[in-house]
């Protein structure tokens, strides 16, 4: 190798280095947050998992007795917890997901200023804070005759006697899975919004010529092909909405529920950590949904990845 082409690779390195520095840099305040706030939670969670740990004695440890009395002893989450949370991820993590894209393909076909209130009039809820988010749904499903749907009812001869919904166990879980459905227009939402709206336009032309008739078709053959990163991102936070959101019963109901009829898997953590005090067996619990989610975003992730890019 002569020296002058020595003397041309050796900047390119020094150039190459110089770039890896400042890609480093950049990413550095992502990396801090993310090993601060999730990644060391998430190692100390399963460290804890395997301890007897009551939040003021140092954590002694227990092996797998967590995981085997939740799978074995704890009737409470084999027969309320789990069912719930599958049947509220369900209809709120799968049907929110649907109805997130349907109204945004809907928007999207109207005029800028019509889409842009009603895009904030859906989203809104998501941003609503859990006091006035408790207040006003308190207000609806009051107990007694000033209960905004016992009076709705009531004048239309539906019932006689107000119905206690936050107290009745066959009720709870449904009013959880409404409130959860009102307020699952978020982040991915906007993100299939987005998605629709940056798509091709010659393909609708291309897709016209040869033969596709109708919205119908064009959603199904130009617009899911071209949004599958925003449909994958839609479908992560879907999933991850659903199960992490326990916040809904304790608010109207408090923790336990009722018959432990809307108790979900995070409700059933904050029961054993925050309100028995035993860390270990909700640490425990903790990842237990950690790799449910996984496993369901891994799923997603599967079905809204394209198999044939290289």
């Amino acid at each position: 190798m002569t020296n002058k082409a020595v003397a041309t690779k050796r900047p390119n390195k020094i150039a190459k280095r110089n770039n890896n520095k400042n890609g480093y840099f950049f990413i550095a305040p992502y990396a801090i947050v993310f090993t601060i706030f999730i990644l060391i939670p998430v190692v100390l969670a399963v460290i804890l998992s395997f301890t007897n740990f009551n939040a003021i004695e140092f954590p002694s440890p227990v092996g797998f007795l967590n995981y085997i009395t939740l799978i074995t002893s704890d009737e409470v989450f084999m027969q309320y917890v789990l069912p719930n949370t599958v049947v509220y991820a369900v209809v709120v993590g799968i049907g929110g997901y649907v109805l997130s894209f349907i109204l945004a393909w809907a928007l999207c076909n109207l005029t800028k200023l019509p889409r842009t209130i009603f895009a904030l009039i859906l989203y809104s809820p998501s941003m609503t804070t859990g006091v006035a988010m408790t207040v006003l749904w308190k207000v609806i499903f009051s107990g007694d005759q000033t209960g905004l749907l016992n009076s709705w009812l009531i004048n239309l001869g539906i019932i006689t006697d107000p119905i206690i919904w936050l107290v009745n166990t066959n009720y709870l879980l449904p009013i959880v899975i409404i409130i959860g459905l009102w307020s699952s227009m978020g982040i991915g939402f906007l993100s299939m919004i987005a998605g629709i709206l940056n798509s091709d336009e010659s393909l609708y032309e291309a897709a016209a010529i040869d033969g596709v008739r109708n919205r119908f078709q064009e959603m199904i053959y130009i617009t899911i092909p071209q949004m599958k990163p925003q449909m994958l991102f839609a479908a992560v936070m879907s999933i991850v909405g659903a199960f992490q959101n326990g916040m809904i019963s304790t608010l109207l109901t408090g923790n336990p529920s009722p018959g432990y009829a809307a108790q979900l898997i995070v409700n059933h953590i904050e029961d054993y950590g925050f309100q028995r005090y035993e860390m270990g067996y909700a640490a425990a619990v903790s990842v237990v949904l950690l790799l449910i989610v996984q496993l369901f975003s891994r799923g997603a992730n599967s079905l809204l990845t394209d198999k044939d890019v290289y």
